[in-house]
């Protein structure tokens, strides 16, 4: 009788034992779930870009940040398709190479769309137009055009398609490649170059915001380029950020960074 009632008492004892054991494991793995979630983060994308590509890329002094047309249009779509991005600046030459081995997920930094590129990254749709143009010191009446560059000693920056133009196109003229444009426009100010030929909207910005009073552009602005936002070949983030683009050309977000930057919204648009 004794014995049938401690087997009783011990039996209940293990049953409500047994139950406690499950109801600890549930919640643990309720707690370990949402410790799980809470730890995921989301993928930080390198921007590869420019330290110096006033207005499109530079640093600021002051501050030590980054700004300019293309940083601040680069973070617009990268919030716009719920991307988080941080940048990363190096010379021009070093960013189309870091681009094309994949080192870089994204690339911005007034990069001309060319067939040749077009082999081993990959390109957003266009998002501004530019070209080649002549600069010169103000008081240089010889040349007038880009044509008269023959024979002269002529600097731009490595890596660009300015250089591969003028390679081509001027084989009499004395072509000197730089790594940073304003070294180029230096040289140019100390009379040791004879012109600069380089993308226009650097160019214009610098011989008539920067080089007081020392430089002019001349000539016609040649080879028609767009730019694009370059990506590592293959990228899933190329069909999101058209989307937010051509989003923004619509809603007159993009028109609203352009005249920030450059004082005048693009031809063809009003406010």
């Amino acid at each position: 009788m004794k014995k049938g009632f401690l087997f009783s008492i011990m039996l209940g004892f293990a049953v409500l034992l047994m139950a406690a054991c499950g109801g600890s494991e549930e919640t643990s793995g309720d707690t370990s779930e949402g410790a799980s979630n809470d730890s995921e983060e989301k993928q930080v994308y390198t921007v590869a870009t420019d330290s110096n590509f006033v207005p499109f890329e530079f640093q600021n002094p002051d501050t030590g940040e980054m700004e300019g047309f293309d940083i601040e249009l680069i973070q617009a779509l990268a919030d716009e398709s719920g991307v988080e991005i941080e940048f990363e600046t190096l010379e021009f030459s070093g960013l189309i190479a870091g681009m094309e081995t994949g080192r870089f997920e994204i690339g911005i930094a007034g990069i001309t769309i060319t067939d040749e590129r077009k082999e081993k990254i990959d390109f957003s749709d266009p998002y501004y137009d530019a070209g080649l143009i002549t600069v010169v010191e103000t008081d240089n009446e010889e040349i007038t055009k880009m044509d008269d560059l023959s024979g002269k000693k002529v600097a731009t920056r490595t890596g660009s398609t300015s250089y591969d133009y003028l390679v081509e196109n001027y084989p009499d003229a004395e072509v000197t490649p730089f790594e940073g444009i304003v070294e180029a426009y230096m040289e140019l100010r100390s009379g040791r170059i004879d012109a600069v030929v380089y993308d226009s909207p650097n160019a214009l910005y610098y011989a008539n915001e920067k080089s007081e009073g020392s430089l002019k552009t001349v000539g016609d602005i040649v080879e028609a380029q767009q730019y694009g936002i370059a990506f590592k070949q293959g990228s899933e983030l190329v069909g999101p950020f058209n989307e937010a683009l051509a989003k923004f050309k619509e809603d007159g977000t993009y028109d609203d960074i352009y005249e920030k930057w450059f004082g005048e919204r693009p031809f063809g648009t009003e406010k």
